[in-house]
């Protein structure tokens, strides 16, 4: 059997942490879909900039 590449594990990888993150938050009682984790997340200037503009 070959052994998986380096982005065939890293896409077992990110897989296996939104599956664990969907179920973590159903656990604690938040209602969840199966879309969430498609979701692209913004990223960490995107989000300081949305945050920048309330402030002001």
């Amino acid at each position: 059997m070959p052994t998986p590449s380096l982005d065939a594990k890293k896409a077992y990888c990110a897989r296996t942490r939104r599956s664990n993150y969907a179920a973590s938050l159903r656990l604690e009682g938040f209602e969840t879909s199966p879309g969430d984790s498609e979701r692209r997340l913004p990223s960490r200037e995107e989000l300081l900039n949305t945050y920048r503009k309330k402030q002001a």
